[in-house]
């Protein structure tokens, strides 16, 4: 559906091959959901309120309530629901260079390899916790998938979700069997917490070190998250392949099941996930509780979109989709600028505030910052085709500056 006929209210002919160059609305309006989801993950990190290097301060109770819900309801399911995009969108790109008659696998290997450039800058600068390099690095797997039909990307797809995730489980029970608890690593993780936040918290060499201290991490969250991602990617892939997300392609009674059977396993593995990670089971069930959680992660957003997917052809939901779309249009420069914004208030860029914030008044800002994007990304886009680091992005896919033009589907 072209934004064009979802602002008449009119039904898009799915029969059509490919999207006509248009933008695809339904796959902007998801992304720009997702960015809320990505915000108030983000933010948790950034604060210094969530994470193995938290400072954790003294809770209160809706610090509490807000860490719970965030985990449960937000934390992996948004990261699987914009790697699923990206595989969508990739499918677009695929569609793109063939209407331009160019070559896809060099635009493809240029971008992938902007988005390893701008990863690393944001990794270093901003936030230790970027997805941008992850995505170059698995993006690899796309390309050699690339002619494989949908079916035989979905069936790749579980095996890349589940032999990571069976090996996470089969830890998750022998620390919950084997755990005792050891008072000299509580310590040596506080002294790090704190060691972490004193970088954090300086100047802007400081928070430079901090983050680059931390960059082996990345390769172990590549380990832990990676089999999911590219299962994502893999299942947008073909559900591109299939264009899923035009309006009127999957049947109304079908979303509902979907969202009916991914609310029944995604919510109680995401209160399972809080429970174990959050409060109140004991350190002994943590890792346990978060690979139950990441099993059922991918139903809860499975849910998201089929709910989101039938709102958005309601009335009400149309302009909902409107309105979420021209933030998911320029999602790179808004998932860059949450990480600028986020470090002008949390590190020693700006006001410092790294540990000394409880969750309740970082998920308030993150919604905030949120809300802001969403009014911004629309005035922005009124003057202009795309965001700043989309402009750039483009120009590195295609070689040379795009031409003006605001509707181009492959243009994630």
């Amino acid at each position: 559906m072209t934004q064009e006929q979802a602002g008449a209210g009119a039904q898009p002919d799915t029969r059509r091959g490919d999207t006509g160059g248009r933008r695809v609305l339904e796959v902007d309006a998801l992304r720009g959901f997702a960015l809320g989801g990505i915000a108030l993950a983000n933010i948790l990190v950034m604060s210094g309120t969530f994470g193995p290097t938290a400072v954790d301060p003294a809770r209160s109770g809706a610090d509490l309530v807000a860490h719970w819900l965030v985990t449960a309801l937000v934390e992996t399911k948004f990261y699987l629901l914009f790697s699923f995009l990206f595989g969508y969108s990739f499918t677009l790109q695929m569609e793109s260079a063939r209407r331009a008659g160019a070559a896809f696998v060099p635009r493809m290997l240029r971008r992938l390899a902007g988005l390893l450039l701008l990863g690393a800058a944001h990794m270093a600068l901003l936030y230790n916790g970027d997805i941008l390099t992850m995505y170059a690095v698995l993006g690899l797997v796309l390309l050699v998938a690339r002619k494989a039909p949908a079916e035989r990307l979905w069936r790749a797809a579980r095996w890349f979700f589940a032999v990571p995730l069976v090996l996470l489980l089969l830890v998750g029970l022998l620390v919950a069997a084997t755990f005792t608890p050891d008072p000299s690593a509580a310590a040596d993780a506080a002294r790090e917490a704190a060691r972490l936040a004193d970088g954090i918290r300086g100047d802007a060499g400081d928070v430079i070190a901090a983050n680059l201290a931390t960059w082996p991490d990345a390769l172990g969250a590549l380990l832990l998250a990676g089999g999911s991602v590219i299962a994502a990617f893999l299942v947008g892939c073909g559900a591109g392949k299939r264009q899923l997300l035009t309006g009127g392609v999957v049947a109304p009674d079908r979303l509902r099941r979907t969202r009916a059977l991914g609310l029944a396993v995604g919510v109680p593995g995401g209160l399972l996930m809080a429970a174990g990670t959050v409060a109140p089971l004991p350190e002994r069930w943590e890792l346990l509780c978060f690979a139950l959680g990441m099993a059922a992660a991918p139903a809860l957003t499975a849910a998201y979109v089929s709910a989101l997917m039938l709102w958005f052809g309601t009335p009400r939901g149309a302009r909902v989709a409107a309105l979420l779309a021209p933030a998911g249009r320029m999602a790179l420069t808004n998932y860059l600028s949450q990480s600028l914004v986020m470090a002008l208030v949390f590190t020693g860029y700006g006001l410092a505030l790294y540990g000394r914030v409880g969750a309740a008044v970082a998920v308030a800002v993150g919604l905030a910052l949120y809300a802001a994007q969403l009014f911004l990304s629309s005035r922005l886009l009124r003057r202009f085709a795309q965001g700043p680091v989309e402009w750039v992005l483009r120009t590195v896919t295609l070689g040379r500056p795009p031409r003006r033009s605001g509707h181009t589907s492959g243009t994630p």
